[in-house]
């Protein structure tokens, strides 16, 4: 062989997507994206997630799970985990005790969380307190628009759904930062610690009613929330409200070749892994979607992965074909489908550009992830590895391998440590995300389209 036949055998020659890409694939692309910036405008919290999923695989002829029901070839099932998450399966023709193909997301994402006593008056200014869920960077969060989404349960047991910030003619909310004529000091201190998580107070506003007595700025807030949600104050304790940036998905560059918006972590995936579902009719192994809350935090929790809403979905969907529940996840394989953080060449010191994932290469297949020495991560093995290699190249899904940046320079999870600990092999893929945790993100559109093609034929192996 020549030196260049060699190397086109020999060596591995990554190549952008659009390379790899015709016309009918961009016009495929260009559809699925708009399809999935639609979901993103709907859906800023794993609540609302869970009810567009509902809602949407129910039109889909999908029926709720109920104990004792059947699980025969070609239904489609769901269970609704208390508003917060879903499972959805679609029974394949073979038989449980085959093992089921799962795709499994998380819909939460980082975000500024109401406190049970939120609103208060400090010099004619009314405020909530919040308190941050998940890893955000404090700083960034101040001087950008923000709107309120949630329920509250109100005192007479009744729930409302608050949302403010989102319609045109609504108004937004706001965090205040110090003015740089002023900021000598705030200047010196790190990122860290320019913005303390107790000055994420949100302003609600500065016009007191007319009459005499203290707080009458809060009392007018309070007024407005009563006129339009039926709210007193006591309700904010039985409430589950929570401040995310205001606006919608927007398309960036001027070749609009990225999407921009609030929570691609993870619910880019997320709308992957449910689109490939809704496209399958007849799986030959069951097929399962997983959309998870609470993984921001450690997935603990009632709603989170680690919780045994799953084992009780897949339990009684395995009693319905007399197949143990520990048999089937034995043979069973999990895509763990959340993001990767792609290269940034303004920041190329934080990564191993060797191993690192990059926009528009595809879905972005991470062998392990934990942090510096791979604490906390699953780690896939060769054969899971080459399940997922060989499962995608027979697809002609383009795809690259990803690490989440330098060894000693942190890390981070995802869910395939939990499915793992439940005996299923186990593999993260996902997009690769610019500004990841950031209050606006941006992922590729060809990324979006190749994870949602991965999704589709792990399902159907």
């Amino acid at each position: 062989m020549t030196t260049e036949e060699l190397r086109e055998t020999l060596l591995a020659a990554p190549k952008n997507g659009y390379a790899r890409i015709n016309a009918e694939d961009r016009i495929a692309m260009n559809d699925y994206c708009q399809r999935y910036m639609a979901f993103m405008n709907a859906c800023k919290t794993e609540r609302e997630a869970t009810a567009w999923a509902v809602a949407k695989a129910e039109s889909l002829g999908f029926k709720p799970f109920t104990p004792g029901m059947e699980a025969k070839p070609g239904d489609k099932i769901y269970y609704n985990n208390r508003d917060k998450s879903i499972a959805l399966a679609v029974i394949g023709t073979e038989p449980l005790s085959e093992g089921a193909n799962i795709c499994a997301a998380h819909v939460d994402s980082p975000r500024l969380d109401i406190k049970p006593n939120p609103l208060y008056e400090e010099t004619e200014i009314a405020y909530f307190k919040t308190h941050y869920y998940g890893g955000i960077k404090k700083y960034q969060w101040p001087t950008i628009p923000l709107a309120i989404h949630g329920v509250v349960y109100r005192k007479d047991g009744t729930m409302v759904t608050v949302t403010i910030g989102e319609d045109e003619r609504d108004p937004v909310l706001m965090i205040t930062d110090l003015l740089i004529h002023l900021a000598g000091d705030q200047m010196q201190k790190t990122l860290a610690k320019g913005i303390e998580g107790e000055q994420l107070n949100v302003i609600l506003g500065t016009e007191p009613l007319v009459g005499e007595g203290s707080d009458l700025v809060k009392l007018h807030i309070m007024q407005l929330l009563n006129e339009k949600y039926g709210l007193i104050e006591s309700d904010f304790q039985s409430a589950e409200l929570t401040m995310v940036p205001a606006g919608r998905c927007r398309e960036v560059g001027l070749d609009r070749s990225l999407i921009s918006a609030y929570g691609h972590d993870d619910r880019v995936c997320a709308y992957a892994e449910l689109e490939a579902l809704f496209s399958i009719e007849a799986p030959k192994k069951t097929a399962v979607c997983i959309l998870a809350d609470r993984e921001e935090v450690g997935s603990m929790g009632i709603s989170g992965m680690q919780s045994h809403y799953f084992e009780h979905f897949m339990g009684n969907l395995c009693a319905a074909q007399n197949v143990a529940l520990e048999d089937c996840f034995a043979k069973s394989f999990c895509l763990s489908a959340d993001v990767s953080n792609a290269f940034d060449p303004n920041f190329p010191e934080t990564c191993d550009k060797r191993n690192n994932s990059m926009v528009n290469y595809g879905v972005a297949i991470c062998k392990y992830t934990g942090a510096r020495g791979k604490s906390g991560c699953s780690d896939a093995s060769a054969e899971a590895m080459g399940h997922v290699r060989s499962t995608l190249d027979g697809a002609n899904v383009i795809w690259q391998t990803a690490t989440l940046g330098k060894v000693d320079q942190g890390g981070g999870g995802t869910v395939a440590a939990f499915m793992a600990n439940r005996n299923i092999v186990s593999v993260d893929a996902g997009v690769p995300v610019l500004s990841m945790h950031a209050p606006l993100e941006l992922v590729s559109k060809l990324d979006c389209y190749e994870t949602m093609r991965a999704c589709k034929a792990i399902y159907l192996v």
